[in-house]
């Protein structure tokens, strides 16, 4: 059995902080006799000295120093079980499931999340980055509660929240770029092109034009972009997620006859929207205002 309790090491924290047993009254409300036997009991129970008196001032010892800096750990960890058990009471999830196809940017995902840990700091969120159809089917098995991708799943709505442009690309220097005129389906035949994998289990399905006699398959667009940049293959990719690249020369756009650029649109989902508690449903909302801000 514990022989201590948070109540005594919050008074102690407190007269440390404030700079005396009289100020710590005057911050927690608690009498000034009532702080001087707390932490005098507390020493009592350790049989540790924790403070001496230096000056007018009472100050930790070095083993007051180090059990203080254990303890405020602990204090913190209690608050924040608090705080975890408030919003449980409020109908607030512990946890939230969220799938976001990888055309979603990067940049905008970690805005969406910044803003939504200063409304929710202690809800969890389980993110899935998703290919093609993947995310759908996680939402489908009821394994995510919110989808951010380019289709929405039979028999639910989907709100619009970004356009996502792909771009057909070369590094500098590519073979493609060498011919020097405008390029046709034929000429890209003959080359390799780099295809993003659907992240699907069961039913994978293939989008884009698939014509190249060589391919090779990854699972990731940052995969695919590196591959490209160093001359391996062409892509079409996300003008998002290359748009640096392009602008300093390292990719140049392929200047194809026809299906140099294609456009698709990202979709928010929510698996049921009658069950979707506050933290859900903000950042939802948050998707969307990002989407609007964007448009």
């Amino acid at each position: 059995m514990n022989r201590t309790t948070l109540e005594q090491w919050r008074m102690l924290q407190a007269v440390i902080e404030h700079g005396g047993f009289a100020q710590a009254a005057a911050a927690i409300h608690k009498s000034q006799s009532t702080i001087n036997h707390a932490v005098h009991k507390l020493q009592d129970q350790l049989g540790v000295r924790l403070l001496e008196v230096v000056g007018r001032k009472a100050q930790l010892t070095e083993a007051g120093t180090l059990m203080l800096r254990r303890a405020s750990q602990l204090l913190a960890q209690a608050a924040q079980l608090e705080d975890v058990a408030s919003s449980l009471a409020q109908g607030t999830e512990a946890e939230i499931h969220l799938a976001v196809d990888e055309l979603y940017p990067t940049a905008q995902l970690a805005q969406v999340m910044a803003a939504f840990s200063q409304r929710y700091p202690n809800t969890r969120i389980a993110l899935y980055e998703t290919v093609l159809s993947g995310g759908a089917e996680r939402l489908l098995r009821g394994e995510v509660g919110l989808l951010i991708a380019s289709s929405v799943p039979a028999g639910y709505l989907g709100e619009p929240v970004m356009q996502a442009e792909f771009v057909a690309v070369a590094a500098r220097g590519h073979a493609l770029h060498a011919l020097g005129r405008t390029l046709t389906l034929q000429d890209l035949a003959r080359e390799r092109q780099i295809v993003i994998r659907d992240s699907a289990q069961d039913r994978r399905t293939d989008a884009g034009w698939l014509g190249a006699e060589q391919r090779w398959t990854v699972s990731h667009v940052a995969t695919s972009i590196e591959l490209v940049s160093r001359g391996l293959g062409f892509a079409w990719l996300p003008r998002t997620r290359i748009s640096t690249a392009l602008d300093a020369g390292e990719l140049e756009a392929l200047p194809l006859e026809q299906g140099a650029r294609r456009h698709a649109t990202l979709y928010l989902t929510i698996a049921d929207p009658d069950c979707a508690g506050p933290a859900a449903r903000h950042l939802a909302e948050l998707f969307c205002q990002e989407g609007r801000n964007g448009a």
